[in-house]
């Protein structure tokens, strides 16, 4: 009797700590999401156009790995829910698993519900939530094996995508809900499943450790440098002078595969360079918001408050797309009052109540759910 009440004691402090939603914050972690949800502004906004050396191109930054620094961030999350540096013991992982699920569901629902307000966004909420589930088998997984799985998935994910994504063109199925989460759609979560899997190894670690965050950095400078370079080599060899769209090219077209659609790793191109590439600029970016928030928290702390509040903050602004009629025109002074109204909101609603309203019911009704 004595071990198993051990064993449920042990379980239940794993499954509450450290909860975002508990007050023990990382604000490292919180300056990132609010970059990735005031990128993700920037990317509806504004145009982007394409990367360069000019500065004038430096915006196209927006494009696409903001979204992918959510996503990195989501595994992260998991992994704060289920245990943080040591994953939740057998006697909690029932607990862990079902406050994943809620949470998942509803962010699903949400986004279901952003969906029919028929914006000219791809909403990202629905293939977040598939994530959520996928990543629960590997809730007991080690960093390294977790590094390992992500690495294999951005291997494996592309020509697994492209294949069923062929398949389901042809029979006339690429509308079909399944096929397009997983496979056809804008962030398919059979790639998307790799940066899910490197911010839950992430999330692994002791992110307090200088040493940590020193390797986030660098590390994720290394996975940039090599899937950025690799995508300019097979670009150059395989398509020079082309703009390349990615595997989704070889949907609708009939005959063998072209290596070119492979190749190069432009924003949701869903390739492995761009996997490798915009996956360690998400692990080099948590690194560096890890750093700053311990050294300027008070002048984070508007970034850090989006970041907090980043399920409401990006609700919010989808709303407000729809209620302002507002188009998909090119217009930077739009989103600088988007992100300048979203600092603002967010921290007077976090300095007055705390939680936002979407991050509230999440909390409550995951941990209601799990039980003691």
């Amino acid at each position: 009797m004595t071990a198993q009440r051990e064993d449920a004691q042990l379980a239940a402090a794993a499954v509450r700590t450290p909860d975002p939603g508990s007050g023990r914050r990382i604000g490292g972690l919180d300056v990132a999401r609010g970059i990735a949800v005031l990128g993700m502004f920037a990317a509806h906004l504004g145009d982007t156009g394409r990367l360069g050396w000019a500065p004038d191109s430096w915006r196209a930054l927006a494009d696409g790995r903001p979204s992918i620094l959510f996503a990195t961030l989501a595994g992260v999350s998991i992994a704060l829910l289920s245990g943080g540096r040591t994953p939740v013991p057998d006697a909690g992982l029932s607990a862990a698993r079902t406050r994943i699920l809620v949470r998942a569901a509803w962010v699903f629902a949400i986004g279901g519900v952003l969906e029919l307000l028929d914006t000219f966004i791809a909403i990202i909420l629905g293939v977040y939530a598939v994530l959520f589930v996928l990543a629960l088998p590997f809730l007991r997984w080690t960093p390294r094996q977790l590094l390992a799985a992500a690495v294999l998935v951005a291997l494996a994910g592309p020509p697994l995508t492209l294949w069923v994504g062929r398949y389901a063109t042809a029979r006339d199925e690429d509308g079909n809900a399944f096929a397009f989460l997983l496979f056809t759609g804008y962030y398919p979560a059979a790639v998307w499943l790799a940066f899910v899997l490197a911010g839950l190894a992430v999330g692994r670690l002791d992110l307090r450790s200088a040493r940590v965050r020193a390797g986030l950095v660098g590390g994720g400078a290394a996975a940039a440098v090599v899937g950025y370079l690799g995508g300019w080599l097979s670009t150059r060899q395989l398509a020079p002078g082309q703009e390349l769209a990615g595997i989704e090219t070889g949907f609708d077209t009939a005959g063998p595969w072209q290596p070119a659609w492979f190749a190069g790793a432009e924003p949701h191109s869903s390739t492995t360079s761009e996997v490798l590439g915009s996956g360690g600029v998400a692990v080099a970016v948590i690194g560096l918001c890890l750093v700053a928030a311990d050294l300027a928290p008070r002048l984070l702390y508007p970034l850090a408050s989006v970041g907090a509040l980043a399920l409401s903050v990006y609700s919010a602004q989808i709303v407000a797309i729809q209620v302002l009629e507002v188009d998909s025109a090119d217009d930077w002074g739009r989103w600088v009052r988007f992100t300048l109204a979203a600092l603002l909101l967010a921290t007077v609603w976090r300095l007055v109540l705390g939680r936002g309203p979407l991050e509230r019911l999440l909390t409550w009704s995951s941990r209601r759910a799990a039980g003691p």
